[in-house]
């Protein structure tokens, strides 16, 4: 894990292995955030799935070849 958090590579993976990735590892017991997740495109069916397990997100710097979030769990 990295000073700024965990970071989760999803880049190169099939759908739906990128939200499967992220999902397993916000929810695991010691996982209190923060998660930078990378992603290859916009991970539009991941969001609603944060909101319902209690997490935000935040759009990171944009990149051309990468769109990074990271989560944390909503206060």
């Amino acid at each position: 894990m990295a000073a700024d958090g965990l970071h989760v590579d999803t880049r190169g993976l099939p759908p739906p292995d990128p939200l499967v990735a992220v999902l397993w590892h916000i929810t695991q017991p010691e996982r209190n955030g923060p998660v930078i997740a990378h992603f290859d495109r916009d991970p539009v069916y991941l969001l609603p799935e944060l909101a319902e397990r209690g997490w935000s997100y935040e759009y990171g710097a944009p990149d051309s070849d990468e769109v990074r979030l990271t989560l944390r769990p909503a206060p």
